[in-house]
């Protein structure tokens, strides 16, 4: 396996670390989650970044084998940079996961969805029966939605449609996520929409009713999966 500081482009794929020491600690102690053949489901995000590097680093220097399960075209990149083989979700189960949050209520739910990676990230956590979450303090919060709306995936027809049938529930603070490298609106991963929601303190149905909605294809509330917290720091 190659270096994967070497192999790594930090300038393409991601940008500069917050609290970097403390996440790269918490990254070390999940490093040692990994067992010979394992199968893991890889998050997105810049501790999960830095929980891959370690991953690698560790499997490099003991000849661990194992494959990932990407949630993301980044993290498809990061891994083959690392040497590391991917598989699909097709073929193969989690045996564990790891990934990261936007945000992290006292229940362990969580918001995600910043990268546009939402469905991916929600199939790998699903499938895996053991989950982790890395994060640092900051997105800990009392109730979700204190410091980020909820990101809602929609196919580019119906994007009318969710806003207006948004509104007739009471969430009329929505908005189009634009890009910040391209004119328009932000494609995901499967060439939707983005559509950022207020939900403060979300009623244990918000997730069902968002994706009720005709046009809806995922929404970033991750409720009642139960992972384990990993803080960093």
């Amino acid at each position: 396996m190659g270096s994967y500081e070497v192999a790594f482009d930090e300038g393409q794929l991601a940008g500069a670390v917050d609290n970097e020491p403390a996440k790269r600690d918490a990254a070390q102690k999940m490093a040692q989650r990994l067992r010979p053949g394992d199968v893991v489901g890889v998050g997105s995000g810049s501790t999960s970044r830095l929980t891959l590097e370690a991953l690698a680093a560790r499997s490099s220097a003991e000849g661990l084998s194992w494959s990932a399960v990407a949630t993301s075209h980044e993290v498809e990149l990061a891994c083959g940079a690392a040497g590391i083989p991917t598989v699909s979700l097709a073929t193969s189960r989690p045996d564990w996961s790891f990934d990261g949050a936007d945000e992290v209520d006292p229940a362990a739910n969580l918001i995600k969805g910043r990268g546009g990676a939402i469905l991916r990230e929600k199939l790998v956590m699903a499938a895996s029966p053991e989950r982790y979450v890395v994060v640092d303090p900051s997105k800990l919060v009392a109730q979700l939605g204190e410091r980020h709306r909820v990101p809602v995936e929609v196919v580019p027809e119906a994007v009318r449609l969710v806003l207006d049938e948004l509104a007739r529930r009471g969430w009329s603070d929505a908005v189009l996520r634009h890009g910040g490298g391209k004119d328009g609106p932000v494609i995901t991963e499967r060439g939707n929409y983005l559509l950022d929601v207020a939900v403060r303190d979300p009623a244990p149905d918000a997730e069902s009713v968002l994706k009720s909605l005709p046009g809806v294809v995922e929404s970033g509330l991750f409720l009642g999966y139960g992972p384990t917290i990993v803080v960093a720091g």
